[in-house]
């Protein structure tokens, strides 16, 4: 009986190993001797419980920002079968984001950063939803990174509606590309929708005749357009409509209510640098109080101890290019200045086309605000008569000084 028990029991352990395989190998039990016989169901049912128990636990512990670097967690649960929350986004709520994000944007490289992180959000970043919200810094792109990428990428804002795309690319392409059509064009489609730097653009174009020739200056449009961007709060707007008035320059003289518009330029300068470096109210009481007791009518002194005002982008690329390029751009033309207000960067479309301070002659504008602000932060020290300045330079037109 002992020799048949014992031959039943390898007959048994034998057909184990041959019939459960690699499962058996798996599931099974081993003995001291290394013989292998199979587990119970419910060891390997509890088993299975166990390990999907674990399995929860890992998702949970994703969920709310476990850890990678947990000993024994990575392993449960591999980096590629972690959910993406930002797929999971639907697509108009990520376009709203981007367009506040496009609307607030202090620089290029704050929209840039968003498109370059994935393709998704290059995707949805270059909707036109999303570029038409585009803001002016957002724009300001600088001179020596300017490339045909760059202009396409312009394109595609003007294209979407983009009013601030629409007039930087028009100066880029009016002034420093010499696509006079092309840039009147895009002008002219940002002073429709109201906007004022670039109707105020339009309007020193009529005055100088820019891209034509003398005769083409017209004088009444351009105090049209002027008229319209001071109304929409254009500050070198209302101050060159003023010097019109008082002058009678396109328009009939009202020597009282020029001087008025140019009190509110000046009162509109004060207010926006004011509040760009968060001065006090007791500043503007203090400076008032100053002009009044000096009798003054208008705030021309009072502007010389103001800052520079910003620039805008456009005209900040154009000082830019020319400072790089030059002002011939290429074309044979030598002779064009640029305006000597250093903020503006226009340069002449022909020779002579600006005209020349009265008193000194060294220095031209393209328009009488860019003088009255010139004169107010430098030219004021500096401007001394010269006998000989026209026999040497040509029969340009004259600048009175105030």
């Amino acid at each position: 009986p002992r020799f048949a028990l014992r031959r039943i029991l390898r007959l048994r352990v034998e057909g184990c190993l041959i019939g459960g395989g690699e499962r058996g190998r798996e599931r099974g039990m081993r003995t001291r001797r290394g013989l292998c016989y199979p587990r119970p169901q419910w060891a390997v049912e509890e088993e299975e419980e166990e390990e999907e128990s674990r399995s929860r636990k890992r998702r949970r512990w994703l969920l709310v920002g476990g850890d990678d670097s947990v000993p024994g967690m990575a392993a449960e649960n591999p980096a590629g079968d972690r959910p993406d929350f930002f797929d999971g986004l639907p697509d108009d709520l990520v376009v709203s984001i981007l367009c506040k994000l496009s609307a607030s944007a202090a620089s290029p490289s704050d929209l840039v950063s968003v498109l370059i992180t994935c393709k998704r959000l290059h995707g949805l970043g270059t909707n036109p939803l999303v570029l038409s919200k585009a803001s002016a810094k957002s724009l300001a792109i600088r001179a020596k990174n300017w490339s045909e990428s760059t202009d396409r990428f312009f394109k595609r804002c003007a294209d979407a509606g983009n009013l601030e795309a629409r007039y930087i690319l028009g100066m880029i392409r009016f002034y420093c590309l010499q696509d006079r059509a092309s840039g009147a064009s895009l002008m002219a489609q940002a002073a429709m929708g109201s906007h004022a730097a670039a109707l105020y653009s339009l309007a020193v174009i009529q005055f100088n005749g820019s891209g034509g020739s003398k005769g083409d200056k017209d004088l009444r449009a351009g105090v049209a357009l002027c008229a319209r961007a001071a109304f929409l709060g254009h500050i070198d707007a209302l101050r060159e409509l003023g010097h019109c008035l008082q002058d009678g320059y396109g328009v009939r003289r009202n020597v009282a209510e020029g001087r008025r518009f140019l009190v509110q330029a000046n009162a509109r300068e004060l207010a926006a640098v004011l509040s760009a470096s968060s001065a006090p109210p007791s500043a503007w009481h203090h400076h008032h109080r100053h002009l009044l007791a000096s009798g003054c009518s208008l705030l021309s002194d009072f502007g010389c101890s103001l800052p520079a005002p910003e620039a805008h982008p456009a005209n900040r690329f154009m000082v830019q290019w020319f400072a790089s390029n030059g002002t011939g751009g290429g074309s044979g033309d030598e002779g064009l200045r640029l305006c000597s207000h250093r903020g503006c960067g226009r340069p002449e479309t022909r020779r002579q086309e600006f005209r020349r301070c009265s008193v000194c002659g060294a220095v031209n504008y393209c328009s009488r605000a860019c003088q009255a602000l010139h004169w107010k932060l430098a030219h004021k020290a500096e401007c001394a008569p010269t006998e000989r300045w026209l026999d040497a330079g040509g029969a340009g037109e004259a600048v009175v000084m105030d």
